[in-house]
């Protein structure tokens, strides 16, 4: 059952991704025949097991909006646990009983009802006693089971939880550093109490049980174990766990520990159950928690150690983070010598002076955090420069809390995304230059203009000792530019970031121009303008950019860095001259469609996406496949040839 189960798991966004491609981007990832053949593989296991999972392409659940949220008494209270940091005292608690060890995940508690096998309600935890119906988001979840094989009611709770993954993505796509969500349990809790399940869907909210309330007709040997199997067995993901003794306890937190630097899932501990159900419910509860339940805090280890400086540090969005950097320490087995201080307000309240004696921690036991300051000399010195571009900074204050800014359009540290794409695959393709490291590096005075990337070496004594970055990291980074420094003249051209020019124009354009750099950006509108692809919006933009004094110098530097491989055509070699394609299907001869599409464009052809009335060609292994282009090739009498055809076309 397991294994069909987790087969599942693996065929649903395989699927969805192939039909996402399909009927949204008119592009194919896989031939019909394969796609109907896992389909079919889907519905199958559907069948076998009665499980069917959310998301899954077999099932149409709909979008709706709701003008509010009801509410609904729960039918027994919902109680929080008493908790312990002292393992001891843990183990105690244990006793002679065999209990489960789980993580206490941090997102918002929900409720599933269960019945004839059909998800039928969602409620959240709410104040314990009245929760929000939320069963139409509970529906788009990523992982909740839609229908299970069991057929008699079933009720059961869990944690919705968005991964740290997932949160750090969704942040990154958020400009503007005051709406960015300020932890996962925040962001999890507004998307799954949104009236709009759209927005939930798209947030890739997961569920994780963790505790079987009841089932009806279910022998489960009066053991907690034999229900988490039991509901795995449904399609429920549940909470990572381990069986526990007295003896065993120590150790085995000590195993979860060492594992939470690196879990995507957020988690503020840990939660220890009986194994025995009837023995833990036979103790009943207290006015506050249940006694068959106990939660375990990490215990937070808290050093001493001295505040060196505050490190101004601008973001893309021209807010200016203050940053504490202190005296190293030791904190849960990792060096740490800085903490965020977030903003001006609490920069304020802590007093904070260089110098001052302050206690520092992880909160729960990743992020470096400053828990006091001993000292308390309120000394510091808000810049009116930004250390980046020296620009004006203002002090502005939002719903109470005071943050300080960099009010220079122009600031480098607010052009995180033009650097990004610079360093992209289909630019200069620098593998190790994430967003996070740019804007690091950009905040530091390392980076203030493209050319700048290539004389990093100077910082490595800084680098190396950055959180994040080792002796390792830095050494592949510095590999990484030189080769990035031998490039082409299509890809830096992408990479300047010239509203419009893609990678696919950029080639155009130097083969038009014969790769000569210096007419291209001396080009007037009619030079560019009868370029394939490159219409008056682009020719303006590209002039435009070319007119500024600063970009050209700016490019002159650049090139003093970097080496362009000369891309002289042979006589005789643009045999696709004015010829238009659709690639479609998988590819046999090439390396994969991008190899093909260069192929293409190499011999003076174009490669498109779409079959239109101008399409030449539309090159498909499988030309008498029923897909979407091809059945539009033969409408519009485009012929379908494949690749052995395309490239004895090429050889003709």
């Amino acid at each position: 059952m397991d294994a069909k189960i987790s087969r599942m798991k693996e065929l649903i966004p395989i699927l969805n991704e192939a039909g996402k491609a399909y009927y949204q981007e008119s592009r194919e990832i896989m031939s019909n025949y394969e796609y109907d053949r896992l389909y079919d593989e889907l519905l199958d296991l559907e069948q076998e097991t009665g499980v069917v999972l959310s998301k899954s392409p077999t099932q149409n659940v709909g979008y709706q909006v709701l003008s509010e949220l009801p509410k609904e008494a729960h039918d027994s209270p919902m109680l929080s646990l008493d908790k312990t940091k002292s393992v001891e005292s843990l183990a105690d608690w244990l006793g002679s009983q065999e209990g489960i060890l789980s993580w206490k995940l941090d997102g918002l508690t929900v409720v599933l009802n269960y019945n004839n096998g059909t998800l039928q309600k969602a409620v959240t935890r709410g104040n314990g006693e009245i929760g929000e119906v939320i069963t139409n988001n509970a529906r788009v979840f990523s992982n909740i089971p839609l229908n299970i094989s069991h057929k008699g009611e079933l009720v059961l709770r869990g944690e919705a939880i968005i991964k740290y993954s997932d949160f750090n993505r969704i942040n990154e796509e958020i400009e503007d550093v005051a709406a960015k969500y300020k932890n996962p349990r925040n962001l999890c809790s507004g998307s799954v109490r949104q009236l709009n399940n759209q927005i939930t869907a798209r947030r890739n909210v997961n569920f994780k049980a963790f505790s079987l309330v009841s089932a009806t007709g279910v022998d489960f040997q009066n053991s907690r174990r034999v229900q988490f199997e039991w509901l795995k067995a449904q399609g429920f993901d549940v909470v990572d766990y381990k069986m526990v003794t007295k003896e065993s306890l120590p150790a085995l937190v000590e195993e979860f520990a060492a594992e939470v630097s690196g879990y995507d899932i957020p988690s503020d501990g840990l939660v220890l159950i009986y194994d025995d159900i009837s023995y833990g419910e036979s103790l009943g509860r207290t006015a506050k928690f249940p006694r068959n339940a106990i939660a375990f805090k990490w215990a937070d280890e808290i050093r001493e150690t001295k505040l060196t400086r505050i490190l101004w540090s601008p973001s893309r969005t021209g807010l200016i983070n203050p940053v504490a950097i202190f005296e190293p320490v030791e904190l849960e087995g990792t060096t740490v010598s800085r903490a965020s201080v977030h903003n001006l307000s609490i920069m304020e309240a802590l007093e904070l002076g260089e110098g001052d004696l302050i206690t520092v921690y992880k909160a729960n036991m990743i992020i470096p955090q400053i828990a006091d300051n001993l000292t308390r000399s309120n000394d510091i010195v808000i810049p009116k420069e930004c250390p980046v571009c020296n620009g004006q900074t203002e002090i502005r204050q939002v719903n109470d809390v005071k943050s300080l800014y960099c009010v220079n359009p122009d600031c480098q540290a607010k052009r995180i995304k033009s650097f990004s794409l610079f360093v992209s695959r289909d630019a200069l393709n620098i593998d190790g230059l994430s967003e996070a490291t740019l804007e690091k590096f950009i905040g530091a005075g390392f980076i203030k203009e493209f050319a700048d990337i290539f004389h990093l070496e100077q910082y490595e004594e800084t680098i190396t000792q950055m959180e994040g970055f080792g002796r390792k990291s830095y050494d592949n980074l510095i590999q990484a530019i030189k080769t990035a420094s031998n490039t082409t003249l299509p890809r830096l051209i992408y990479g300047l970031g010239i509203a419009g020019i893609g990678l696919s124009n950029a080639k155009m354009l130097c083969r038009e121009f014969r790769f000569d750099f210096n007419k291209m950006r001396h080009a007037e509108e009619e030079e560019l303008t009868s370029v394939s692809g490159i219409g008056k919006v682009l020719a303006d933009a590209w002039i435009y950019y070319f007119s500024q004094e600063k970009n050209n110098e700016m490019v002159d530097r650049l090139l003093m860095e970097v080496n362009i491989k000369q891309e002289a055509e042979a006589e005789g070699s643009r045999k696709l001259e004015g010829m238009v394609f659709v690639i479609t299907g998988s590819v046999e001869h090439f390396e994969n469609r991008k190899a093909l599409q260069e192929a293409i464009e190499a011999q003076g052809g174009k490669a498109t996406g779409s079959v239109t009335s101008k399409t030449t060609y539309l090159i498909n292994n499988d030309t008498t496949s029923n897909s979407s282009k091809n059945k539009k090739a033969k409408e519009l009498g485009v012929p379908i040839i494949s690749e052995e055809e395309f490239i004895k076309l090429l050889e003709e």
